[in-house]
């Protein structure tokens, strides 16, 4: 009987991550587990590039729209460019798959970006494509990793298309069933073809999420 119950905890021990992985939220902003249908979510989030508002909203158990505001201070995460300014967005994402605890999604963020340097205003059109893994770490805690592609060109004679690829992590908080505290970070090159150059790009911005 000794010896089975040092056995015992220890088989308990190891069950404790599946069973932590089974509980989960259901839902997120940032990761694959879309809203589910009717339910509908607040987002803000402030770091590098700026400031992000967004709402988003299932349609279906797979299928979450909605759109977002976005006020940058970095023209679109170059670490080295300080210039200022809006984007406007669709926001899509569908939920690929879901294999046990860890689901598979594909974002897309189409609309109008526009920047103002040195008085003149570039204007361009975001259309960014991403691949997000969410896996739930615990009840209170959502953890993604995703590959980017915010892929944007810019009209007239500036700068022209500009492919980033970038990739990274981020974690949700679930401070309760509804209320998430959020942090992003992806990085990577940004190629920019035109001029035969490359800028790097980095997004790190913390935030909350409200589902209601």
């Amino acid at each position: 009987m000794k010896r089975l119950i040092p056995g015992f905890l220890l088989a308990c021990l190891l069950t404790l991550p599946g069973a932590a992985l089974a509980r989960g939220q259901g839902w997120s902003v940032l990761a694959a587990d879309t809203l589910g249908r009717n339910n509908t979510a607040f987002s803000g989030q402030i770091g590098w590039p700026g400031l992000t508002l967004g709402v988003l909203h299932g349609t279906s158990e797979r299928f979450d729209i909605g759109g977002k505001f976005n006020f940058n201070w970095g023209r679109e995460g170059w670490v080295r460019d300080t210039t200022a300014g809006i984007k406007l967005q669709a926001w899509m994402r569908y939920m690929l798959a879901k294999s046990g605890n860890v689901s598979f999604a594909v974002t897309f963020q189409p609309g109008p970006l526009f920047y103002f340097h040195h008085g003149e205003t570039d204007v361009g059109l975001a259309l960014p494509v991403a691949f997000v893994v969410g896996i739930p770490a615990s009840s209170a805690m959502m953890v993604n990793v995703g590959l980017d592609i915010p892929f944007h060109v810019y009209f007239g004679e500036s700068i022209g298309p500009v492919i980033p690829v970038l990739v990274g992590g981020g974690l949700e908080y679930f401070i309760d069933s509804r209320l998430a505290a959020t942090f992003n970070l992806r990085m990577g090159p940004a190629l920019i073809p035109d001029f035969d150059d490359s800028e790097f790009t980095l997004e790190a911005l913390f935030g909350v999420a409200y589902r209601f």
